[in-house]
């Protein structure tokens, strides 16, 4: 066997066109930047910049640069190829009126050190924008300039920080029960608090799981709601109470809002901050590392601390303020992902407070449905209905079929696999998130490619171990590749492995 094709075996890769490395020819080259390019970049780049040893890069001309590419992106999943599943992370379709709104001109051509004179649509964008996201969590005060989710998770544990820096209190200890975001202890703990873990009754926070811990150390609680087993907290009312009867302050984390929006409001049940994710909540781009968003919102006693600037009615006219002495300061260099803003604003409008009521209403019934479909062939750990999200479990798999194997299985039938593995206190978790924005025909798809993928099990487990088969790359070896990723091709170093 060739070294070429060793290493293809390796890497799982089962198509005969040949990688770009195997097109590679000695001198080719795409670009031209002058007769003699090796001087010419050396004038161009200053020498602290420029590499001591050229990247081991396959040289190709530029049309075939342009045709792997090509090629690649015909491969990629997303939205809008079909059913994105993923469990707590509301992969929903991105409108593309969004994309027309975000690409005017007056949007995308404004500088961020543009006159303020210059920027009052953005400004007013920017005001209107927060004050809709207050209402919605049922808050005082909104930032929207975290650039993600935990950016803005971040942002929040940093003003409760300054909140009890302020008061000078010395509270050290935030709660976080075992369902939580794994985000969530990470950005306490950046905030300079230390997590307590607490133990959560059938998926659920207990306020008498919280009293053992009420003292004049708790900072207090983080906690998503709905959680990530898809379930409402229900006591969390109560739960509220009792932290802010010892001083200690509820973040919520809302990377889940699409399961409330405009039918309950965080800031009713006792919340005093939290983040939520314009990037999944109100349909902006999700995924590929960014851009994101992840706005803060605030009761009245944690707005003083909000980052800068902050927008302001001068006259007939709006302003940015900076003139803000206990703030955490800036969160970005300029002043966050604004085009996103645009798209997430184009969508409230677009929908209007009923509408943005019905996407909750339809993202829960949707969950349900597949829920109570499969709820016979897949263990649930949890009898009662879910909200947004429906989980199941590996539990008793016919075949010793893992829970791996049947994500895996699902892209065989043109599936992008749901969250697996989380949360955590389920074993071999499936978590499921259809979103309003999937139709009954695409869900009853989705569920009849899981039914079968449990006949195949039964029958053929082997099959279903082995998959996916009608993929361009085969079954990976993803816990080598993690721990040993191969950074460049070199047939070499591949012989005899």
């Amino acid at each position: 066997m060739s070294e070429e094709k060793i290493w293809r075996k390796r890497s799982g890769i089962t198509w005969e066109e040949p990688l770009i490395f195997e097109k590679s020819v000695a001198g080719q080259s795409g670009f031209w930047v002058g007769p003699d390019p090796a001087v010419e970049v050396e004038k161009l780049i200053p020498a602290k910049l420029v590499r001591k040893q050229w990247a081991e890069l396959p040289e190709v001309g530029e049309a075939e640069v342009v045709r792997h590419f090509s090629r690649l992106s015909t491969w990629n999943y997303s939205v809008d190829h079909g059913f994105y599943p993923l469990g707590s992370c509301t992969m929903k379709y991105n409108p593309k009126l969004n994309e027309f709104t975000s690409g005017l001109e007056g949007f995308t051509e404004l500088h961020p050190e543009a006159p303020e004179s210059y920027a009052q649509g953005m400004l007013e964008l920017w005001s209107r924008l927060e004050q809709a996201l207050a209402e919605i969590c049922g808050m005082d005060a909104v930032t929207i300039q975290p650039c993600a989710g935990a950016h803005g998770e971040l942002c929040g544990m940093l003003l409760c920080r300054a909140y009890f820096d302020d008061r000078k209190e010395k509270r050290t200890k935030v709660l976080l029960p075992d369902t939580a975001h794994g985000t969530n202890p990470a950005s306490a703990a950046l905030a300079g608090f230390e997590v307590v873990e607490v133990q959560t009754e059938n998926g659920l926070l207990t306020p008498e799981a919280i009293k053992p811990h009420l003292s004049s150390e708790l900072a207090g609680l983080m906690l998503t709601n709905p959680n990530t087993l898809g379930r409402f907290e229900k006591h969390i009312e109560e739960i509220s109470k009792l932290v802010h009867s010892c001083g200690g302050l509820v973040y919520m984390d809302g990377a889940n809002l699409n399961a409330l929006m405009g039918i309950a409001r965080p800031g009713d049940m006792g919340v005093d901050v939290m983040q939520m994710n314009l990037h999944k909540t109100f349909s902006t781009p999700h995924g590929g590392g960014g851009p994101g968003s992840g706005p803060v919102a605030v009761k009245k006693v944690l707005e003083p601390f909000l980052p800068v600037p902050r927008v302001k009615k001068e006259g007939d006219r709006l302003v940015l303020d900076c003139d803000r002495p206990k703030s955490i300061g800036r969160l970005t260099a300029w002043f966050g992902n604004a085009l996103i803003w645009v798209r997430g604003f184009t969508y409230m409008l677009r929908m209007g407070k009923d509408g943005l009521k019905l996407a909750s209403e339809l993202a829960v019934l949707n969950a349900n449905y597949i829920r109570a479909k499969l709820k016979d062939h897949y263990h649930i750990p949890y009898p009662d209905a879910c909200m947004h999200e429906a989980v199941f479990s590996d539990h008793g798999f016919p075949g010793e079929v893992t829970t791996m194997e049947i994500a895996k299985r699902l892209i065989d039938y043109g599936f992008h696999p749901p969250t697996i593995y989380f949360p955590l206190v389920v074993h071999g978790a499936l978590m499921i998130e259809p979103t309003e924005t999937e139709g009954k025909a695409r869900m009853d798809e989705f569920i009849a490619a899981l039914l079968k993928i449990r006949d195949e099990a039964e029958a053929n487990p082997e099959l279903v171990k082995s998959a996916p088969h009608h993929t361009p790359v085969a079954r990976l070896d993803e816990v080598s590749a993690a721990r040993h990723p191969v950074l460049r091709y070199n047939p070499k170093e591949t012989k005899g492995q």
